[in-house]
């Protein structure tokens, strides 16, 4: 079963990244500014010159028509494209179809319920689905999928913003004293062959001790892979990956 875009996505070249919110984008020979929803780095991709999956918008209080959803790590004339979504808030949206589908039963076997955007003690987790509470990540700062000659890369520092990730995974996992369980859900808009840290974060020990912590009083950890193309998204394969994450970082 697949997630079906309203309208099909279009194709685009990228000229260059102007701020962490928007990207000149050259659409059948006119250059468009067009938002872009991830405001971090996209792996170590210097984006120029690469292609990417427009998505349209014809709200006129929007400032861009246009919204940056894949870009696609193969050379630019390419016909058979390998595309990496990065619009990470519409992961959830992905998400949200395949548990309504119940395609995720050996995450979660049993519910009749799906809530977003709920609210946990100071934080807010992104469902509560039956009795379990589910926090969706889609991680872009390393990309683990192989790049065609022509892309470009560029260094990359040590990422170091993790307070937020802390405190959500021990809010998480505190819902286990009244709540049946509680899943971390490590997103992929590729086919990931199985998240690694490649590049630990600034705050590698504080990290992964409260990650041990939280995997000893029962939190989960699962990885999910999806395949973007113009037409939609479609569920590659999903898997428990909580033991690789003992004693590591996420």
């Amino acid at each position: 079963m697949k997630y079906e875009f309203d309208t099909p996505l279009i194709e685009g070249r990228i000229i260059k990244r102007n701020s962490q919110f928007t990207v000149d984008v050259e659409i059948d020979g006119t250059i468009q500014k067009v938002h872009c929803p991830t405001t971090g780095r996209i792996g170590n991709i210097d984006l120029k010159n690469i292609a990417g999956l427009l998505s349209t918008n014809d709200n006129p209080k929007r400032k861009t028509k246009y919204t940056l959803e894949a870009i696609s790590v193969s050379n630019i004339d390419k016909k058979d494209k390998k595309w990496v979504g990065i619009n990470q808030i519409a992961s959830n949206r992905y998400i949200e179809f395949f548990l309504e589908n119940h395609l995720l039963n050996d995450m979660l076997p049993e519910y009749d319920t799906i809530k977003r955007e709920v609210t946990l003690g100071k934080s807010k987790l992104d469902f509560l689905v039956g009795n379990n509470y589910l926090e969706v990540k889609t991680p872009l700062q390393t990309l683990q999928i192989e790049y065609d000659t022509e892309i470009k890369t560029k260094k990359t520092a040590q990422f170091s913003s993790t307070d937020r990730f802390i405190k959500h995974i021990n809010q998480l996992t505190d819902s286990l004293k009244t709540n049946q369980k509680a899943i971390l859900l490590n997103t992929f808009q590729y086919d990931n062959p199985g998240y690694q840290i490649l590049n630990p974060s600034t705050n590698y020990t504080q990290v992964s001790k409260n990650v041990n912590q939280c995997i000893e009083k029962g939190l989960e950890i699962w990885q999910i892979n999806m395949n973007i193309n113009h037409e939609g998204i479609e569920l590659i394969k999903y898997w428990n990956t909580t033991n690789n994450f003992r004693k590591k970082v996420l």
